[in-house]
């Protein structure tokens, strides 16, 4: 297997360590850099890595979001049918 990232990785800045965190993992390494931020005792070279960070943290995890949503609209597509949502979408004047 190559160590080369891929098309994704390198189209959107992130290494493969990035990549291959989960959503869950992600969202944790975000929520510690916001509170760490929010601390507001850093110094402020500390506070533009962290910033860096938590700004390619947050586009990964809307990554991981729509390639989830284009799986279950797939799912959906093939089984021909609207899954009923056990609980009301903002928006959808469907419920």
């Amino acid at each position: 297997m190559s160590s080369q990232p891929n098309a994704d990785s390198a189209k959107s800045g992130q290494s493969a360590e990035e990549q291959a965190l989960t959503f869950e993992e992600a969202m944790e390494r975000l929520e510690g850099i916001v509170t760490r931020l929010e601390s507001g005792d850093v110094p402020l070279e500390q506070a533009i890595e962290w910033f860096q960070e938590g700004m390619k943290l947050s586009q990964l995890c809307g990554q991981k979001l729509e390639q989830v949503e284009r799986k279950i609209e797939m799912l959906v597509a093939e089984n021909g049918s609207l899954v009923k949502r056990p609980f009301p979408v903002e928006g959808d004047d469907r419920l």
